[in-house]
């Protein structure tokens, strides 16, 4: 006997029915599920997620969540890992007890060797109105304390420069997800057409440890991925046509691709690929003339360049990719993320860190003078960190010149402007440095706090992928509330 309720192929039979005869149960489920789906389109189509970019601009400036405090971010990456008992936070136990083992028999889970603690080889004094306490190594950054909320007490998933690396920049361990740059841009868009809304001045090209996937849109449009610029010489290749090609030929040659390219998106509205790169040709002609003035630092005057140590052969480097941020933001770029190389000082922490902080010291606080005298600083987030901070202690075969291991429970960050409430010292570390025990925050606190000062809710800003709406945060983050 059958069942009167019987569901076959998603649709409802009742006894006796003749094939093709339309019941009340099965008229209402095939309605509902109609209904449902137009419901559902109409929403993701709202949201942005059923290639609703591909009808107008997906870079056009967006309403923020809330009132945001910052309308640019510049993100200062120290790739490697800086040590924080030798930078922001002081560690006097430490000097007590160099040269002698670890207290609890702590182990380099690679080798099975006990370490032995390391004194920090630099000196800290207050500074500013409200007494931080910075490292000899960085003289001029000290003097921009009243400015600077400086976090102790940031922690992370992983000890490993890759995973490190792709947690600070994606919120994720593993290659493939969209970075805070694009999720930023996603969520507010750019004021300036003719530059890219993302630009990052990689390390050599690469990014360091990970390479591109640290600025990578992941699974959202691929317009949203970051723009690789060099500092030096020609910004990107290829940005100026071949010789005897004029501006009116370009023009002519981006209608005729996009004559052809159009029909095919019109019936593929989610080949976000296709419509990223119909976007990027008409954004690459316009960029001809545009980024090359923009990054251009040879027009600042000489009292600017001095300000930022391009007259210094160890400082020039640094000092030309901060001064080109500056111009960036000042014309409307969403975000900048400048890479520095070398912190992950296994050996000779004393050499190499001071050698660090001799070429990333004064460019850094120009930076935040330079941006403060201009009237920038209010709306400008700065940002400082790596991808891990530095165990108190080192490997004995390195005792000539001992240096620190990687550390994902104690990581030392600084932030400036944009809303955040300069001249403050959030959280603590244990006695030597280890392990964040006050205030700990995690690094989906760390981009939920980001987010926040930049007008966006971490939990509203979402994007359909996978069969779920995911977040730069996922299930959430804490905002830094001692910080902004």
């Amino acid at each position: 006997m059958k069942n009167l309720n019987h569901e076959y192929c998603g649709r409802f039979e009742a006894p006796g029915r003749s094939p093709g005869e339309l019941g009340r149960r099965d008229f209402l489920y095939r309605l509902g599920r109609g209904v449902g789906g137009v419901a559902l389109s109409s929403l993701l189509f709202r949201e942005g997620l059923l290639g609703a970019e591909a009808g107008g601009n997906p870079l056009a400036p967006k309403k923020s969540h809330r009132p945001a405090r910052a309308k640019s971010c510049i993100f200062l990456f120290m790739a490697g890992g800086p040590s924080q008992m030798d930078t922001f936070d002081p560690k006097p136990l430490l000097n007590k007890y160099h040269g002698t083992p670890a207290f609890d028999g702590a182990q380099l889970r690679t080798s099975g060797r006990k370490l032995l603690y390391v004194g920090s080889p630099f000196r800290f004094s207050k500074f500013g109105q409200c007494g931080t306490e910075v490292s000899d190594m960085f003289p001029h950054l000290a003097t921009c304390v009243d400015d600077m909320a400086v976090v102790r007490s940031i922690h992370t998933d992983s000890d490993a420069h890759s995973l490190a690396t792709f947690l600070m920049n994606t919120g994720e361990g593993l290659p493939g997800s969209p970075s805070l740059g694009s999720w930023t841009v996603y969520g507010l868009g750019t004021e300036n057409e003719n530059l890219p809304a993302f630009v990052v001045f990689p390390i050599s090209g690469t990014g360091g440890f990970g390479g591109p996937q640290n600025w990578s849109n992941g699974y959202l449009p691929a317009i949203y991925q970051g723009t690789p610029l060099k500092s030096e010489g020609v910004p990107i290749v290829d940005l100026q046509p071949p010789a005897g090609t004029t501006a009116e030929q370009q023009e002519a040659n981006i209608q005729l691709l996009n004559h052809f390219n159009r029909p095919y998106l019109d019936g593929h509205p989610l080949k976000s690929d296709l419509w990223a790169r119909m976007k990027n040709y008409e954004l690459a002609f316009r960029m001809q003339m545009t980024v090359p003035e923009a990054l251009d630092v040879d027009k600042e005057p000489p009292a600017i360049r001095e300000l930022y140590g391009l007259d210094n052969k160890i400082t020039e480097p640094m000092g030309r990719r901060c001064l080109m941020a500056r111009r960036l933001v000042e014309r409307g770029v969403r975000f900048v993320q400048i890479y520095s190389r070398g912190w992950d000082s296994h050996q000779d922490i004393a050499g190499q860190h001071r050698l660090r902080g001799l070429e990333t010291d004064r460019p850094m606080a120009a930076l935040l003078k330079d941006l403060k005298q201009r009237g920038l600083l209010d709306q400008t987030l700065v940002a400082w960190g790596g991808e891990f901070g530095r165990t108190p202690q080192s490997l004995p075969h390195n005792w000539k010149a001992p240096g620190r291991e990687h550390n994902k429970t104690a990581m030392p960050m600084w932030f400036a402007g944009g809303g955040v409430k300069g001249g403050t010292v959030v959280g603590a570390t244990d006695e030597l440095g280890e392990k964040a025990v006050e205030s700990p925050y995690h690094l989906h606190d760390l981009h939920a706090t980001f987010l926040h000062l930049m007008g966006l809710d971490d939990m509203r800003l979402t994007y359909y992928h996978a069969g779920r709406f995911k977040r730069l945060t996922d299930l959430g983050g804490k905002i830094i509330r001692e910080m902004v």
